[in-house]
């Protein structure tokens, strides 16, 4: 139980995050960064310039140096995969709340979390995703308690922290099958439905075919990337824009604004770019979290491929606007050391999607393996003409392509489209 204290940071945090952080111009919002990075390092006693940048590998082979209580990699995992077979994630160890990462970059991870950090996330994560009518209902006691309806891999005490008289928290195992929890969809009919896009695509689809009935006031995309066809299908079929937060193991790292746009999460985290190409356009972010304390993110590379938005962000918020999260560096594919990025093979094969209903693509040695869910006659075809078309923009020739078929991503396993094993080998 939350002591009061703890209670009034979450609150604190609620409003900080909702109403407060409200900065003229970017320079202000730097200017208020680097004073948060400055007064944590003294509070440390760290030295900026002598940091180096780490990885998720050089985290977990010196996993109690970066943690406040100097609990060792084996004991974290073994905690956090006992939780995972048994399916009961209250346990907690040493106090903190232990999870593990999906483990779609390769080896899996771990985090830590402390009650008040877990409180703290709560108040941010409502602050900055409750749309208005939402936190009405949330603070009307004579209405119905909000409704949550997470749709994940595995559940945490990091979601069940919103949990309270007035947050009703319906939690959907995706171990099990999607058409298990239909029925449970509709005798609890959601406000709010979280889950990864391709699940909440898979439900779209349902609802479209008249086999699901809900009416989420709010969708919010997590854990995979959203793409454009994806939150056209989303709004098609429930009558409401999907909003997309982004988080890893390492943190909360982006949150989509009132106009839908993807913000980074500067007010807590400050981020370096180690930028991918000339343009400067696409960068895998370094980041410092201000707010852990018990697991310490300092100057930690994501393997991730961000892309800035054209333009800022008009809705106020001074934060960096992105484009996208496009996936992960190995989502990049590369010919005669030419790179293509994720969004231009979406956007080639979004180009084609009226001929199939998914998709995924490998590029291995001897060319590029894919997979479509439902091809029709001509699918192939036009999948054929829009990959040819891209090459041939690059001055590239087409390189073998090989059609297989679909196969669904295990139960809880994330849905990875573009994946390229040369980059990974």
């Amino acid at each position: 139980m939350a002591t009061r204290r703890e209670q009034f940071a979450a609150l604190a945090a609620f409003c900080r995050t909702r109403w407060g952080y409200r900065f003229g111009n970017r320079t202000a919002l730097l200017r208020w960064q680097h004073k948060r990075l400055s007064r944590m390092l003294r509070t440390r006693t760290l030295d900026w310039a002598s940091l180096p940048v780490i990885d998720k590998a050089t985290l977990l082979a010196d996993f109690s140096s970066y943690n406040s209580q100097g609990i060792g990699l084996e004991k974290a995992l073994s905690a956090a995969k006992q939780s995972e077979r048994s399916r009961d994630f209250r346990p907690e160890l040493a106090g903190l709340t232990v999870g593990l990462s999906s483990g779609t970059s390769g080896k899996q991870g771990v985090f830590l979390l402390s009650s008040r950090e877990r409180l703290l996330w709560a108040g941010t994560i409502l602050a900055r995703l409750l749309s208005t009518e939402s936190l009405r209902q949330l603070v009307q006691p004579w209405r119905p308690a909000l409704r949550i309806g997470f749709l994940l891999r595995a559940d945490s005490n990091l979601y069940n922290t919103v949990r309270s008289s007035r947050v009703s928290f319906d939690f959907y195992d995706l171990l099990e099958p999607l058409e298990d929890h239909l029925q449970k969809l509709e005798q609890r009919p959601p406000d709010l439905l979280v889950g990864p896009a391709s699940v909440l695509a898979e439900l779209a689809r349902q609802q479209l075919n008249e086999e699901l009935h809900i009416t989420p006031r709010q969708l919010i995309s997590v854990a995979e990337e959203l793409d454009d066809a994806t939150a056209e299908l989303l709004e098609r079929a429930f009558r409401v824009r999907p909003a997309q937060v982004y988080q890893a193991t390492e943190g909360l790292l982006g949150f989509s604004c009132r106009r839908g746009k993807l913000h980074l999460n500067e007010q807590h985290v400050f981020f370096e770019k180690d930028w991918l190409d000339a343009e400067h356009t696409r960068f895998s972010p370094i980041i410092t979290d201000f707010t852990r304390s018990t697991q310490f993110i300092l100057r930690y590379r994501l393997d991730d491929v961000l892309r800035l938005a054209d333009h800022p962000c008009d809705c106020g918020n001074q934060a960096l606007t992105l484009a996208a999260v496009d996936g992960r560096a190995d989502a990049v594919l590369s010919f005669d050391g030419v790179k293509l990025f994720p969004d231009l093979i979406r956007r080639s094969m979004a180009l084609a999607s009226s001929e199939f209903d998914d998709w995924s693509l490998r590029q291995r040695e001897s060319g590029l393996l894919i997979a479509l869910k439902n091809p029709s006659a001509a699918a192939i075809a036009s999948v054929r003409r829009e990959l040819g078309r891209l090459f041939d923009s690059h001055h590239l020739a087409l390189p073998t392509l090989t059609f297989v078929d679909w196969q669904a991503p295990l139960p809880g396993a994330k849905l990875r489209r573009i994946f390229s094993q040369l980059a990974a080998s």
